[in-house]
């Protein structure tokens, strides 16, 4: 039988945009395909009936994955077919697990996944912000508790003008890209990145974007009324009356105490204690008991006393005032044989930051759906189990770290040199040893700090700072520099970096249905004070780039060849390059307009190579001395090498000033002698002469073997 399907269309941006739905896996929930120009994504939307027993938070997965075959291309690799997730994949799942989260019921814990796949790729338009889009309606269309539909795009800023979904050729040129998750009244997610942008700016491009998504609300609204399934009953947690009177009476007053203890493990000690303390009132061994009631009532009484405490009595978990940030250090070159380092410490969060230089070789290739590429700017997050205190396997990059490296990354991005002003290939790690808030943007400033050590030449430092939210009905307030707690008990995560000129990154999370354009704005305003403060300090430390690289870096000499030497430098199958390599140990990267980058920490090793090339590639002058090699005796002369590859004769007549009756009476084959070019004719036949040479010294760039 036939499947009745389901379509609803507007235009949005430079194309249409249709959500689709009964057509393709008819099984999921919820399941739809986002058609945009010639991208498509299929996202489906699976729940569980019955809550995960045991739970006391959301157990939803969202995966993003890109099939190759949507851009007519067969996977690398020894078993063409995909693997683990790109980064691109696990950031943009992020994308979609983030917005959607708050907007569930917060009792309900059923297990619920979301899968979105891309099926067609045009090579103009981007699919991500398809893929949230569709995640909100495979939800909102199937039976699984939602509270509304969100819209999602993507907002550039092109030639002074904010412009909806930008193509692929537009994003080469754009100041922005801003990532925007809303419903129809608030603002649920912002992931952008800018080029030095001002905070006014920011709020219209997220102004901009907010007005657009309501048509894409909208459409999801339309296709719920043609299709949409009745949603299931939340029960929600079913504890009984004795139990929650037995906990809140244990409980009362005593989180507020805990507040003034201000160092987070002593804190989560006292918490720690207080929590045996009401298990002790209950018999754990007996058939009826849930911990997990225990757990939920716990947490919930916690996040109550102090979000009272923040909202009525004006205090913050630590003491500190609404807008005040913990106390900061900034050390550089504390790692001796690196090529930079900082340290960044922000109250009981700690960051050390490692720059690495490499050359071309170095460069990270690339393989998405939209083309190869490389890059020459990498930053890595680590978050080891230490940096709170806890046990825990040391495994590769988690979805967290992925995306907290890819925050920072945004971040300093912009601050770089160009890579024809610094041909250096620039790798930042960011290993975080102490963690209580924000440590991704402890990352952004304790990378501003090693690339200045390391003499990188940014264009300014880079500070981030993280801001809070704790909002009660109409009642709410701005936290600057949130800690861990108040990040876990509180509303929002709203990360802002840059420099004194103007925004490179921003991101906001929420864990409440949306805020609103003056709590946004309050923010900005909050973290533009508070990034100023920062930068201040850091440049307390280092104010600028250092003028020279650590001695153990490498040196980059560029220089630029004519194109038709290039194959000279290579030889045949890179013989020529290969040999240079070999002798000097430096390494050696042309590119085809032919620039020629050579690299080497040690100076003579250079310097060696630089001369090599220069000979390789120079081309004789008249009038000029050099030191040829007798390559061949003729009757008439003798040929000799001048430059690599590159051979006059010397006329019998020009050897000696005295009469030569027999050539190899005056030279012999692989002798070094003097000669002056004379002459160069139309089909490039040079012309020699040893008695002409003067007494000026031979040219230092001659070749030698």
């Amino acid at each position: 039988m036939k499947s009745e399907t389901f379509k609803v269309s507007i235009p949005f941006g430079n194309e249409t945009l249709t959500i689709e739905t009964g057509k393709l896996a008819k099984q999921a929930n919820g399941a739809v395909l986002v058609h945009y120009g010639g991208n498509t994504v299929l996202v489906t939307a699976v729940g569980s009936r019955d809550p995960k027993v045991g739970k006391d938070f959301f157990p939803l997965l969202c995966d993003y994955r890109e099939k190759t075959y949507a851009a007519g291309k067969i996977p690398g690799g020894f078993f063409k077919r995909e693997a683990r997730p790109t980064d691109k994949e696990t950031l943009t799942s992020r994308l979609i697990d983030r917005p959607l989260r708050p907007l569930f019921p917060d009792d309900y814990f059923n297990d619920t996944q979301v899968s979105a796949t891309v099926l067609s790729v045009d090579h103009e338009n981007q699919s991500d912000v398809l893929a949230m889009l569709g995640a909100s309606a495979a939800i909102a269309i199937s039976e699984i508790p939602f509270s509304e539909p969100i819209g999602a795009c993507r907002v550039g800023y092109v030639g002074g003008e904010f412009v909806l979904n930008p193509t692929l050729a537009q994003m080469e040129e754009t100041t922005l890209d801003l990532i925007l998750a809303a419903t129809a009244g608030n603002i649920v997610m912002v992931e952008s990145g800018s080029v030095e942008l001002s905070e006014e700016k920011m709020l219209e491009g997220i102004e901009f974007g907010h007005k657009a998504i309501q048509d894409l609300i909208k459409i999801q609204l339309e296709l719920v009324k043609q299709c949409g399934k009745k949603k299931w009953e939340v029960k929600g947690l079913q504890i009984p009356e004795d139990v929650v009177k037995s906990v809140e009476e244990t409980c009362k007053g005593k989180f507020v105490k805990f507040n003034d203890i201000h160092d987070k493990l002593e804190r989560q000690d006292a918490i720690n204690d207080l929590y045996d303390e009401v298990l002790s009132k209950f018999d754990t061994k007996a058939d009826d008991f849930k911990e997990s009631n225990i757990k939920h009532l716990f947490h919930d009484l916690e996040k109550k006393e102090v979000r009272e405490m923040i909202l009525k009595n004006k205090k913050r978990p630590d003491g500190r005032g609404f807008e005040d940030i913990r106390p900061i250090t900034c050390e550089t070159g504390i790692l001796p044989r690196t090529h930079g380092s900082g340290l960044f410490t922000r109250g009981q969060t700690q960051g050390l930051c490692v720059v690495t230089l490499g050359t071309k070789h170095d460069e990270q290739m690339i393989d998405s759906l939209e083309g190869t590429y490389n890059k020459r700017f990498l930053l890595h997050y680590n978050f080891p189990s230490f940096s709170v205190g806890e046990i825990g396997p040391n495994r590769g990059p988690g979805r967290r770290e992925i995306g907290h490296g890819a925050l920072a990354e945004r971040s300093i991005k912009p601050t770089l040199p160009a890579h024809e002003d610094f041909p250096y290939t620039i790798r930042a790690v960011s290993e975080i040893l102490e963690s209580n808030g924000s440590s991704s943007m402890a990352t952004v400033c304790g990378t501003s700090l090693a690339l200045m050590d390391a003499g990188v030449p940014i264009k300014a430092p880079i500070a981030g700072i993280a801001m809070g939210l704790v909002k009660q009905g109409e009642d709410w307030e701005v936290l600057t520099d949130i800690q861990g707690v108040e990040d876990h008990l509180g509303d929002m995560d709203f990360k802002v970096a840059g420099s004194r000129d103007g925004i490179n990154a921003l991101q906001m999370d929420i864990k409440i249905k949306g805020i609103t354009p003056e709590i946004m704005k309050k923010a900005l305003e909050q973290a533009h004070v508070a990034r100023f403060k920062i930068l201040d300090i850091m440049e307390g430390t280092i104010a600028e780039p250092r003028k020279d690289l650590s001695s153990f870096a490498p040196r980059i000499v560029s220089i630029m060849v004519k194109q038709d030497k290039i194959k000279d430098i290579i030889g045949p199958g890179g013989k020529n390059i290969k040999k240079l390599v070999e002798e000097t140990g430096a390494k050696i990267d042309i590119d085809d307009t032919g620039k020629v980058n050579i690299a080497s920490a040690d100076a003579a090793s250079l310097e060696l190579a630089v001369g090599k090339i220069k000979a390789m590639v120079e081309e004789p002058e008249i009038g000029k001395i050099y030191q040829g090699k007798v390559r061949k005796i003729m009757d008439f002369g003798a040929f000799c090498e001048i430059i690599p590859g590159t051979d006059g004769l010397c006329h019998v007549s020009e050897l000696s000033n005295e009469y030569v009756k027999n050539v190899g009476d005056i030279v012999k084959e692989g002798d070094l002698i003097q000669v002056k070019v004379i002459g160069i004719d139309q089909r490039g036949k040079i012309n020699l002469s040893a008695k002409q040479v003067a007494e000026e010294p031979a040219d230092t760039s001659a070749s030698e073997e």
